[in-house]
């Protein structure tokens, strides 16, 4: 099944790399520098934040390709739109690579590739839900043995030997586990929807390993395999805990499935990347919403542990505390990305979880205890025949939301007259979802409806992309788009589920623009201090199908952005942004403390997986994966020259 390819006989680690110091939310018991990026999101708090300042904004503009590494030839067939982010440790970069999620450990300075190793899974590939490369891996050491972690898409736990890319023969199965082996799975489902597109996360010699399915939005079942948390001994990979993020009867949060529906239901996964306070012990993890995405009566009541914030004993899998952000969720705006942890210089230690719907739940992170008050204010109920609707949402009083929330006219573009009566008629089918959590309607309503428009839209907002934190000064960045989507439902012949998403209804365009007004991409600072906004850009400039459409002719618009979320990478001195999936092929340097543009430099494609950067041998580099159209994803690094 699986096999290693060995292109060097070892791996020197860097003596003086030893001697550094561990990142903020580090790893304990490592060997990491302060110049290393160790975990996916740079550090175990998410921060996506390196104290590296080298590269600066007076020198920016200098920096050249220092070396590039195509994907083309990993896998069977080329990977398009890569998403992944490699590590670095000791001069060594640990990443992600192909199609079928190789494993590669390249040479940080020159891009030669030292090992690889290979997952050849059959049919149990053929049949993952998550293929592709998939976004990480994670890391860990004892001080004496240095481990590399993935998940492969056939869901596979494996540890590698950081040195050789060999499996450890001590964990688990010669250095598998299956994770298909103890699933929980609703009545009367026998196929196993599961894998994970993300990287264990790995704290105080614990593996936690969260599940994601295949995308609910028409569900072949109501029932479907239950997206269990499970945690392992990274020396042996013996089985430690397992979170029930869907209760069995009688357990804490049962109360809150009525009927069957916890019996029935799956998902409730922990797809997102999670993070970890090394210190307190705590583990958290952001719950993705039950089945289905956009039907929720075969699951009534608000319906605990799904799209929550949890917090988990590391040791023990014991809940901490928990919070839900949506009760009952129908608007897939499951929790996104990592919750980011942050000791703010007002002393506060903080736990931020950042949402689709644009909010930044904000906690005491030992606690749990609301930064801010969360208020739960009345919301709409629908009339999808069998749904049940929760009457109250959690609304945070600070920060205020980051991008658009909820729709109406006023939304609506007026750079001209006709573009507004443009846009009033393109929404006239559609019930406008005034209130942030207006829920779906049919398809075919009775009054005569196709369903509702929605915004932000179920990709967010803000999604996998996180945010960037600084702790020197508690400012947050975080990348959203604003982007409508049309919640409607109707019934799917090939399911046993009453309702699920409506087919052939699109959302409206006007002239061949966006309905709403821009901008379609920003990034917005935060003072998580005071919960103030500090500023808002958009997060690229005006693209040529908005520029050049007739209908603007002659007329000067605002810079709109693209309908992207940017990839952010905060250091000392910059913010590093690039344009996310779907955008051009450029990364900007920002003023952090205005968002001032200080520099913009043309890469071979566009930013798909997240930036970052690291140091070796005295210099720093930044790195990320980028995507052309019509070519396989590279990996590019650069330099100062």
């Amino acid at each position: 099944m699986i096999k290693t390819k060995r292109l060097l006989s070892a791996i020197i680690m860097s003596a003086g790399a030893l001697m550094g110091t561990q990142l903020a939310f580090g790893q304990t018991g490592t060997d990491v520098s302060m110049g290393d990026w160790p975990d996916y999101n740079g550090n175990m708090g998410a921060q996506r934040y390196s104290p590296l300042d080298q590269i600066n904004a007076d020198n920016v503009n200098s920096l050249q390709i220092a070396w590039r590494l195509p994907t083309e030839t990993y896998g069977t067939q080329p990977e398009f739109g890569a998403t992944f982010t490699p590590l670095e440790i000791n001069g060594i970069l640990y990443s992600t690579i192909g199609a079928q999620r190789d494993i590669v450990a390249i040479n940080a300075t020159t891009g030669e590739v030292l090992w690889q190793w290979q997952a050849n899974e059959g049919a149990r590939f053929d049949a993952a839900p998550r293929k592709g490369s998939g976004r990480g891996l994670s890391y860990w050491t004892d001080g004496v043995k240095r481990r590399i972690m993935t998940i492969t898409p056939g869901f596979f736990l494996v540890s590698l030997d950081a040195e050789t890319g060999l499996p450890d023969p001590e964990f688990g199965n010669n250095g598998i586990i299956d994770m298909q082996e103890g699933l929980r799975l609703g009545a009367g489902r026998e196929d196993l929807d599961i894998g994970s597109s993300m990287p264990p996360f790995v704290m105080n010699d614990v593996i936690v390993v969260g599940p994601a399915m295949a995308v609910s939005m028409r569900p072949p079942s109501k029932f479907n395999v239950k997206g269990d948390v499970r945690a392992y001994d990274a020396r042996t990979g013996e089985h430690l805990w397992t979170f029930k993020t869907i209760p069995e009867r009688g357990e804490f949060g049962s109360e809150t499935w009525l009927g069957d529906g916890a019996e029935i239901s799956g998902n409730a996964g922990v797809w997102a990347p999670m993070s970890g306070d090394a210190e307190l012990g705590h583990v958290y993890l952001p719950v993705e919403s039950a089945t289905g995405d956009r039907y929720g009566g075969d699951r009534p009541g608000s319906n605990l542990f799904s799209t929550s914030l949890v917090a988990v004993d590391i040791k023990t899998g014991e809940r901490q505390w928990h919070f839900q952000m949506i009760h009952h969720d129908i608007w897939d705006w499951d929790n996104p990305s990592a919750p980011i942890l942050a000791d703010l210089p007002n002393g506060r230690k903080v736990v931020m979880q950042v949402t689709k719907q644009s909010f930044v739940y904000t906690f005491d992170r030992q606690t749990g205890e609301p930064i801010w008050p969360i208020e739960e204010l009345p919301v709409p109920a629908g009339d999808v025949p069998g749904e049940w609707y929760s009457p109250t949402q959690p609304f945070p009083t600070r920060p205020a939301g980051f991008d658009r929330q909820g729709i109406t006219e006023d939304d609506l573009i007026d750079f001209t007259p006709e573009l507004r009566a443009a846009a009033l008629e393109a929404v006239k089918p559609f019930r406008l979802g005034t209130n942030l959590y207006s829920p779906p309607s049919l398809a075919e309503a009775a009054d005569g409806t196709t369903g509702t428009l929605s915004l932000p839209s179920a990709t967010g907002g803000a999604n996998w992309e996180g945010s960037a934190m600084d702790p020197d000064t508690g400012m947050l960045y975080v990348p959203s788009r604003t982007t409508v989507a049309v919640l409607s439902v109707a019934k799917d012949e090939n399911s046993d589920i009453d309702y699920s998403m409506a087919l052939g209804v699109r959302v409206p365009r006007a002239s061949g623009l966006p309905i709403v007004k821009p901008p379609y991409g920003r990034i917005t600072a935060i003072d998580m201090n005071t919960g103030d906004h500090a500023w808002m850009i958009a997060n690229a400039d005006t693209p040529a199908a908005i520029a050049d459409n007739p209908a603007l002719a002659g007329i000067e618009i605002p810079r709109t952005g693209v309908e992207t979320k940017s990839g952010l990478l905060l250091t000392k001195t910059l913010l590093f942004a690039g344009e996310g999936v779907g955008g051009g092929p450029m990364l900007r340097a920002h003023n952090k403390e205005t968002g001032e543009i200080v520099a913009e430099i043309e890469m071979p494609g566009t930013q798909t997986g997240q930036p970052f950067t690291y140091e070796h041998d005295g210099k720093q580099y930044i790195g990320m994966v980028v995507s052309a159209r019509g070519s396989a994803s590279e990996l590019v690094v650069y330099a100062l020259p």
